[in-house]
């Protein structure tokens, strides 16, 4: 059986954003605009963190699906592909954290 994956979710949701109506609530979020979704992402970021300092493991899980939902459909409004974040990822293993970190400084 085939895992679920990210870019399984982003076909999704450039399906979802391609389609009209009032039926898809990703249409809906793109349709008010990047501002209004960086702002929901932000919404269910802190949902996450308030999930993990509790101690119920389902709801972080919950809260971190809806968080990568909310980060695909930002990306989408600002027109930044998965894969694109996946490449910056990959120039990241090269080097330590502390290097990374350290680099992104000088730039």
């Amino acid at each position: 059986m085939q895992r679920f994956s990210l870019p399984d979710l982003e076909k999704i949701i450039d399906a979802r954003a391609a389609s009209g109506g009032e039926a898809s609530y990703t249409r809906k979020l793109l349709d008010k605009g990047s501002e209004h979704c960086a702002k929901k992402f932000g919404e269910e970021a802190v949902e996450a963190v308030i999930a993990a300092l509790g101690d119920d493991r389902d709801h972080l899980i919950a809260e971190s699906a809806d968080v990568l939902f909310h980060l695909l459909v930002l990306w989408k409004s600002r027109g930044v592909r998965l894969e694109e974040v996946e490449a910056a990822l990959e120039k990241r293993t090269g080097m330590s954290g502390l290097e990374e970190k350290a680099a992104r400084k000088r730039d």
